[in-house]
């Protein structure tokens, strides 16, 4: 029998599974975990009513820490596996996780698509600019001169800037967060889930073993500053993208974009198109006599 409490009293521990993380001690993606629980709390979906997928990678670890029904993929094609979810089951709320290298590398043409098609999905990125998981190597929205195991005199190449990357495709919500702010990274992933349509959060989320100082939490404290602060319209793409080109050098918080007229979802069409071919579609009698006939 179920103990799980009635809908309208769900906590953050409801969302908690029984597997103790292991990440490295200080990690970002602890916070993440921790904001993921609360804000499914306040979203007040029970775990038998979630889908969370994820590719490869430390970030991707997530699911498996949750209660909710979970699918580790492989690496970068965590986007096309929650869309077949959404589209079987779209009764579901599906959220797909993932690190800047799942996403935005191996995975980064998936994005595009999931973007255009507008399949109703949270995708929650966790960006260190760099490749934890495998010892400390370049990734995509590694800064240029950045220095690992495998580029010992620096990148030569410009990153990767994931929040215009997504605006540019014409991603509806787009916002960006750090473990350093709980209570507004909680926030941020609440209204992402609660978006009708395909939303993004990209997440600052130090890599305590193989990512700069300037990366860690406590810088990330000091040099951070909330969009709302600067009384930015979150309506406005051109101001959203305005303030997305400043990713490496500003780290700014909050909702970048957020579509005031949400488009319709991929999901949503195909319904409508599936009433409509079964209202011009013959009886099932006409259907069985014309295949007698041939």
């Amino acid at each position: 029998m179920s103990t799980m409490p009635p809908c309208g009293v769900l906590t953050p521990k409801d969302f908690k599974s029984e597997l103790r993380p292991i990440w490295c001690p200080g990690c970002g993606d602890y916070s993440v975990l921790q904001a993921v629980y609360r804000a499914l709390a306040a979203v007040n979906r029970p775990p038998h009513e979630i889908a969370f997928v994820s590719g490869i990678g430390c970030s991707s670890r997530i699911p498996g820490y949750t209660t909710a029904y979970g699918f580790n993929s492989v690496h970068g094609r965590a986007l096309p596996i929650a869309q077949g979810i959404k589209m079987a089951r779209p009764d579901l709320l599906v959220l797909a996780a993932g690190g800047d290298g799942d996403g935005f590398s191996i995975g980064g043409g998936h994005v595009a698509h999931a973007i255009r098609r507008n399949v109703d999905i949270t995708y929650i990125v966790m960006d260190n600019q760099i490749y934890g998981l495998t010892k400390g190597q370049l990734s995509p929205t590694s800064a240029r001169g950045t220095k690992t195991c495998t580029s010992r005199l620096g990148s030569l190449e410009q990153p990767v800037n994931p929040l215009l990357y997504v605006l540019g495709y014409g991603c509806a919500f787009v916002a960006q967060g750090t473990p350093a702010d709980m209570p507004g990274l909680t926030a941020i992933i609440e209204e992402a889930i609660r978006y009708p349509g395909f939303a993004l959060v990209n997440i600052q989320s130090p890599c305590v073993t193989y990512g700069e100082e300037d990366q860690l939490i406590k810088a990330h404290r000091a040099r951070m500053t909330t969009l709302e602060s600067l009384g930015h319209d979150p309506s406005d793409l051109i101001k959203a993208m305005d303030k997305a080109q400043h990713y490496g050098t500003e780290l700014y918080t909050g909702v970048f974009y957020r579509n005031p007229e949400p488009p319709a979802t991929f999901e949503g069409l195909a319904a409508e198109r599936k009433q409509e071919m079964m209202k011009s579609a013959p009886p099932r009698e006409k259907i069985l006599d014309l295949f007698l006939q041939k």
